[in-house]
């Protein structure tokens, strides 16, 4: 009885769809077995099916969201802190609503902490706006849930932008004491709108100061380092800490145009 040697096994390499790299693999026509060994140069890409927000876009929603309480939050305080106060809950109700879908879930990464800064400057405008030693210390109140949370990964972005606005905060406190406009601080506090201009008269005479202009110098390069640093980190959590930054020097700003133009 003769014996049929079996058929020998064919190499072959066929390109890879993907990356046009050869797949190696061997054919073996008795039970048609296929065997593909990939290229180790193989890589594969792996599209998002969601858009991720732009670098831009999270940098412009950090400046927008610190801004946004010189103009609304402020004198809602004023007249109903209640309200403004109460509105936190709203904030975080839709933070978590944002965060819950892929789609929208850097958006409400980004106001966890706008609603931080919101609570934080609700109580100390609503109630203790007179009192600017206080200021830093209310403002820094939810400051352990924010480095918890970094250190934990949870709601990155929001966090940073919370440290960012915080930091702005900071600066310019302290270029507040050692200006000394604390007095002024208090004053305009406590004084009816109407006489506002003789406080701020007394203010600006004492930025105009060569102390005062020196030490504005020093406050708005403060501002730019650190904004500048963010923006060199080139990440989602770091645009939102440099858009809170950055935009602190425009409210500065809006202070100073008021205060010279009343």
């Amino acid at each position: 009885m003769l014996s049929q040697s079996p058929t020998p096994t064919n190499l072959y390499a066929v390109p890879d769809a993907l990356t046009g790299t050869p797949l190696t693999g061997t054919l073996s026509p008795s039970n048609l077995t296929l065997t593909v060994v990939p290229s180790p140069r193989l890589r594969l890409s792996i599209v998002p099916d969601v858009a991720r927000p732009s670098l831009a876009m999270v940098f412009a929603a950090g400046a927008f969201l610190v801004a946004v309480p010189v103009f609304f939050e402020a004198p809602l305080v004023r007249y109903w802190p209640w309200v403004s106060l109460l509105l936190s809950l709203v904030w975080a109700g839709l933070s978590v609503a944002l965060c819950r879908r892929r789609s929208t879930q850097v958006w409400g990464d980004l106001l966890v902490g706008f609603t931080w800064t919101w609570f934080c400057g609700s109580i100390f405008w609503g109630w203790l706006r007179w009192q600017p030693e206080w200021h830093l210390v209310i403002e820094s109140l939810l400051l352990p849930i924010a480095l918890v949370g970094l250190r934990r990964g949870w709601a990155k972005v929001g966090n940073w932008f919370y440290l960012g606005s915080l930091l702005g905060t900071a600066i310019t406190d302290i270029y507040f004491y050692i200006v000394d406009l604390i007095p002024a601080w208090k004053q305009l506090m406590l004084a009816p709108p109407s006489a506002a201009g003789p406080i701020f008269d007394l203010a600006l005479a004492k930025m105009y100061m060569p102390w005062g202009m020196a030490w504005t110098a020093i406050l708005l390069t403060s501002l730019l380092f650190f904004g500048l640093w963010g923006l060199t980190r080139r990440s989602l959590p770091s645009m939102a800490f440099s858009g809170a930054v950055l935009s602190t020097i425009l409210v500065d700003g809006l202070f100073w145009v008021a205060a010279t133009f009343s």
